[in-house]
This record gives C-alpha cells, sequence and structure tokens, in this order.
C-alpha cells in the first residue's frame, strides 16, 4: 500500500506574524491557500525546497491564543548551514536556544519558538 505523509496543520492566532516567522526566518514558500471569509476562517499552506510535505497555517478569525498544551512537542527542519540559521533565529528575537547535541554527541539542533508558541526543531542535514 503507497502512502504519503501529506501535510500538519497549526491552528494560528496571527497569520501574518506567523507567514514572516516561517518564511523570512526559513525557506518557506506559500503553496496554495484556500480564504473562506463567510465562514470565518483561512488555510494557508508552505512547503520547503525539495519538498511537498505542506505546513497547513489555519487561522480562524477571532479566535484569540491556542494553548499548545504539553502532547505535541515540535516540528523538526533540515538546514545546510545550521550556525547561519542559528545566527539569524538569535537576531530575529524569537525564542531561541543555544545549539544542543545529544550526550557525548557535537551540537547539532536547536529550538526556536514560533509566535503562536509552537517550537521548531532545527536540525543540521545529514
Amino acid at each position: 500500500m503507497a502512502q504519503t505523509l501529506l501535510h500538519a496543520c497549526i491552528r494560528v492566532q496571527d497569520l501574518e506574524a506567523t507567514l514572516k516567522f516561517y518564511t523570512q526566518l526559513f525557506d518557506f514558500t506559500l503553496s496554495r491557500e484556500s480564504r473562506y471569509p463567510d465562514h470565518g476562517f483561512d488555510l494557508v499552506y508552505l512547503t520547503v525546497p525539495g519538498s511537498d510535505f505542506e505546513l497547513e497555517l489555519t487561522y480562524n478569525y477571532d479566535h484569540g491564543p491556542y494553548t499548545v498544551g504539553d502532547g505535541f512537542s515540535h516540528l523538526a527542519l533540515g538546514v545546510d548551514d545550521l550556525e547561519a540559521v542559528h545566527e539569524r533565529c538569535l537576531a530575529s528575537g524569537y525564542a531561541t536556544t543555544e545549539m544542543k547535541g545529544l550526550p557525548g554527541k557535537p551540537p547539532r539542533y536547536f529550538f526556536v519558538t514560533d509566535p503562536d508558541g509552537y517550537r521548531l526543531e532545527v536540525m543540521r542535514n545529514n
């Protein structure tokens, strides 16, 4: 049976701030969008180069902040130049951890938190 992982959905409070985070700090691009003003919500899909997997941003008008909870941990993104992306995240003002590694291993990842409180693990490719 052929299967494909298509997308992950996160609900966002401020669509423009979230779009800025993913498109300006990282190389996400808008792949498609559906606006439903009569029903009070928008769906915006982002992708990264070389992948068909989409990050779906669901914006429910007038909802207010969401509670991320403790069941969902994070999304992960692989990058070629971890140090440069880390510096860009630190300079951006978003909550960014120091680079980390598993016990006894060199640093190969860090976490940055998006405007809605979702954590993105940024990892060195390979």
